[in-house]
């Protein structure tokens, strides 16, 4: 048996559901997983199944055989092969620990990814990331040459064919161009602290002022910087015991295990964009099984 999943986003209306599961019983699937949200805001409807193919049909077969019900709901609708892992590239800078973090996943199979590349505008994780028979890319940016830098950096998505960008700590800004080229497929991640502190040094602030909350947020990439649906979000409590220090340490820590979720419930279709928010579904039993343990 083969295990699927089907997306679903359309306009709220009665009998969608008994639509899918009817149509997907027909097609001899078995559901085994499934989880839908109506928002009344907007009159949208988001649904996620997981399924088996107990007669074996492809994915191209399951696809023509759902269509008439994504064309009787104007559904905007996909199907996935769960065996297939989604290609993903990593770009970092200078902090490694995202990187490293992801690498370690990937490795025992926590993070059932395909690392097809890593990008990076300094050269101090190339033999990490050669040690993984992972390519590496160093693509230096300045003021002058962002254009041709992206572009060689899109040139490396459009040769490895890869389907998602996860900014594992790339202290560049992206521009807008990239931004819409790459809608809803990049994924950054940053510190959050409350209350907030931007500009240099900003555990040094919240040190400062004696913050008792830090944390981290993932989140979609778009043109208004940091500002993008928020996919996961955590935080880590802190005294007054705590040193600047620490705080580093314990904002690096967050952001490591906010960017692994971040990733997972993309990679698994949990996430549907939703206006400026999103819509994340819980995982799936099993999909948190690792192949090995170190």
């Amino acid at each position: 048996m083969t295990s699927h999943v089907l997306t679903v986003t359309c306009q709220s209306k009665r009998g969608i559901v008994a639509a899918i599961s009817g149509k997907l019983a027909e097609l001899g699937c078995n559901i085994t997983d499934s989880a839908q949200f109506d928002d009344p805001g907007t009159g949208q409807f988001f649904m996620r199944v997981s399924f088996v193919s107990e007669q074996g049909h492809n994915e191209a077969a399951l696809e023509a055989g759902f269509a008439p019900v994504g064309a009787d709901f104007d559904m905007n609708w996909a199907m996935h092969d769960e065996a297939t892992k989604m290609k993903v590239i990593l770009m970092v800078s200078r902090f490694g620990h995202c990187l490293n973090d992801l690498l370690y996943r990937w490795r025992i199979g926590a993070l059932p990814i395909d690392i097809v590349g890593v990008v990076s505008n300094h050269m101090e994780y190339q033999k990490v990331v050669v040690n993984h028979d992972i390519p590496f890319h160093c693509i230096k940016v300045t003021k002058e040459n962002k254009p041709q830098a992206e572009a060689a950096i899109m040139q490396v998505v459009k040769d490895t064919g890869a389907e998602l960008i996860v900014l594992a700590r790339y202290m560049q800004i992206l521009s807008d161009d990239m931004c819409q080229a790459m809608s809803g497929r990049i994924i950054n991640i940053h510190h959050s602290f409350l209350p907030s502190f931007k500009g240099a040094n900003p555990y040094k602030q919240a040190f400062e002022r004696g913050v008792k909350l830090i944390g981290a947020t993932a989140h979609y990439v778009t043109a208004d910087l940091d500002e993008g649906p928020i996919i996961e979000q955590d935080t880590v409590r802190i005294t007054h015991a705590q040193s600047p220090n620490d705080y580093v340490s314990l904002g690096r820590d967050v952001e490591a295990q906010v960017l692994s979720r971040a990733i997972h419930a993309h990679i698994h279709h949990r996430v549907f964009i939703n206006g400026n928010k999103t819509v994340v579904f819980p995982a799936s039993p099993g999909s948190y099984a690792s192949e090995r343990m170190g």
